[in-house]
């Protein structure tokens, strides 16, 4: 930093005063800007010029020197919190011993303390995480875990704890462990309210309340409520047929003997993390489940050692280290539908992203009273257009800047979210029915009523149907994009796929369930029905049972998490797995 001191005068007056300047380097600029961080928008702003490395003093331990030295049974402090949690409460239990005799009454409170909420966490499926990591870097299921486990620890009472789908993530055999905690809060004098799908879950709970029928404009209504015999014998409940039910399989069966008919991917791997090196086969057309409990290496072996296979394969290039080899003649695309937002902001919308709003525009610009005044497609359009807006600009919405708090987005009063100005409610376009409709009416429309309203748009109705099929269909063409949900975007990333030959293409799907109801998993597999008979290769990373029972192949990682998992305990039909010992998801089935 340098100080330049400038001599200034004054316009009115006739004294000179001493302007100090400070002049900032890039490293203390971007330092100072650190600093003055309130919000999200600003770190984004200074995160590009930060790096982030690990401590080169205490290796990433967060300890000080006199921290790490002290030692039991043979390793520090920084040691025993880089174990996993498996491996820490084995480490733990024998420390009382390892100490001396007026220590070890202390040492055995403390350690059968760390033993109590080690518990919950090995319950709840976590037993794979090292005690270090980073919260920041935890998933959503992993997150919500930990915090329940924490508010076990608390022992509070006469607290509300509202749980939305805990069950997000979790393998049938922590299901148990989930339902335990929530057991446990209760017995404390809590009340637990658990918005949740899987009907292991719900037939855990006191009372039922059942929300629809349908979903958007079609739900929001009490449809049945009471204990869950009451709910499961009422006519009305559309989670009825699930309680209580013996699995079904509501797929065609593919022998064992016609599976890799239409050929088969051959995949060689070496190590990584903990998933040992691997021979996998992969029937090619069929629907393919990668099962296991958390942390037994699904996600490795298929999100970063087959899919950079794959692409690097039909692109020609060399092969990711981690790959020894993969056989994928005729495969050109290896696709992830994952559940990451679509869009970066509101500007995209369910119509703009489905590639339907070009074509309305098109059609509302072709009415008389549009040509009367004079206006063509891109007068139509919210973000450029003449129509738009001019006090939203088109987004729909404004932002309220509250001092000390987030930005609040609240719906703009001008146009009251549709986007547009008045004057685009006086072009109309005719309907099926005759009746006459403008351009923000029909982004205000759910996908099923715009079906309708889209006579004579081809392109447009097939679009829409499409989507419906998908089982979108309660969706306002307006919605943004990035308010939907995981489940919602990835059909929606799919929409476009629907109707092509797909005999040369892979989709990888990162547990497509979370956050469906059983009906709409059935929606789902019908999706997915569609794809392979396209020629697809469907691949779906997933715990949820009755996607697995309706697979046509599945193959089993583990059987633990962590170092006990990362290899492949079955590869066969569902039917099979259900037989296999060894595997933890088999007995389940």
């Amino acid at each position: 930093m340098e100080s330049k001191h400038i001599l200034y005068k004054a316009k009115k007056g006739t004294d000179f005063a001493e302007l100090d300047f400070n002049y900032y380097n890039a490293v203390f600029t971007v330092e100072n800007a650190l600093a003055k961080v309130k919000d999200e928008k600003g770190l984004a702003r200074v995160a590009k010029f930060l790096r982030e490395e690990p401590c080169a003093d205490c290796g990433a331990s967060r300890l000080s020197a006199a921290a790490r030295a002290p030692r039991i049974r043979g390793i520090g402090l920084a040691d025993a919190c880089a174990m996993a949690l498996d491996d820490a409460v084995a480490w733990v239990a024998d420390v009382p011993s390892a100490l001396p005799e007026e220590m070890r009454a202390m040492a055995a409170d403390i350690c059968d303390a760390f033993g109590d909420t080690a518990r919950r966490l090995l319950d709840l499926g976590l037993g794979y995480l090292s005690l270090d990591r980073a919260g920041s870097t935890l998933s959503t299921g992993e997150r919500q875990r930990v915090q329940l486990a924490r508010a076990v620890r608390n022992r509070t009472t006469g607290v509300l704890y509202v749980l939305d789908e805990p069950s997000i993530g979790l393998h049938a055999a922590n299901v148990d462990g989930l339902i335990g905690v929530m057991r446990d809060l209760v017995a404390d004098g809590n009340s637990v309210v658990v918005v949740d799908h899987d009907t292991r879950v719900l037939e855990a709970c006191d009372h039922l309340v059942e929300m629809g029928p349908g979903a958007g404009a079609n739900g929001g209504r009490v449809i049945a409520q009471g204990a869950v015999g009451e709910v499961a014998g009422s006519a009305a409940s559309r989670i009825a047929p699930f309680l209580h039910a013996a699995p079904a399989r509501v797929r065609p069966c593919v022998g064992l003997e016609g599976l890799f008919d239409r050929g088969r991917i051959a995949l060689s791997t070496n190590r990584l993390h903990t998933v040992v090196p691997l021979e996998v086969q992969i029937p090619r057309g069929r629907l393919v489940a990668v099962t296991g409990v958390s942390g037994s290496g699904k996600t490795t072996l298929v999100l970063e050692e087959l899919l950079p296979a794959l692409a690097a394969a039909s692109a020609g290039a060399p092969l990711p280290a981690c790959v020894r080899g993969v056989d994928a003649e005729g495969i050109a695309r290896a696709s992830l539908i994952d559940a990451t937002p679509i869009g970066a902001n509101v500007r995209s919308t369910v119509a703009t992203y489905a590639g339907v709003h070009d074509d309305l525009r098109r059609a509302f610009a072709r009415t008389g009273e549009a040509v009367a005044a004079g206006l063509k497609p891109g007068d139509f359009s919210y973000n450029t257009g003449s129509l738009r807006c001019p006090v939203c600009d088109g987004t729909g919405s404004i932002s309220l800047d509250v001092q000390f708090l987030p930005d609040v987005e609240v719906a703009c009063p001008e146009c009251r979210g549709t986007r547009y100005a008045p004057a685009a409610d006086r072009i109309h376009r005719a309907c099926a029915d005759g009746s006459l409709i403008t351009l923000p009416q029909l982004m205000a429309m759910s996908v099923d009523e715009a079906l309708d309203a889209c006579c004579g748009l081809k392109k447009v109705v097939r679009r829409l149907e499409t989507l419906s099929d998908l089982g979108l269909g309660y969706l306002s063409l307006g919605e943004p994009t990035p308010a939907l949900s995981g489940g919602e975007a990835q059909r929606l990333k799919l929409a476009s796929e629907m109707g092509r030959a797909q005999s040369d293409a892979v989709f990888v799907f990162d547990e497509p369930t979370i956050g469906l109801h059983p009906l709409d998993v059935r929606t789902l597999l019908s999706v997915f029905d569609r794809l392979v008979s396209a020629g697809a290769t469907v691949v779906v990373i997933e715990h949820d049972l009755d996607m697995i029972r309706n697979a046509d192949y599945v193959i089993d990682m583990g059987p633990g998490g962590g170092e006990d998992g990362g290899r492949v305990v079955f590869s066969g039909p569902p039917s099979d797995l259900a037989c296999c010992g060894a595997s933890v998801t088999g007995r389940y089935l």
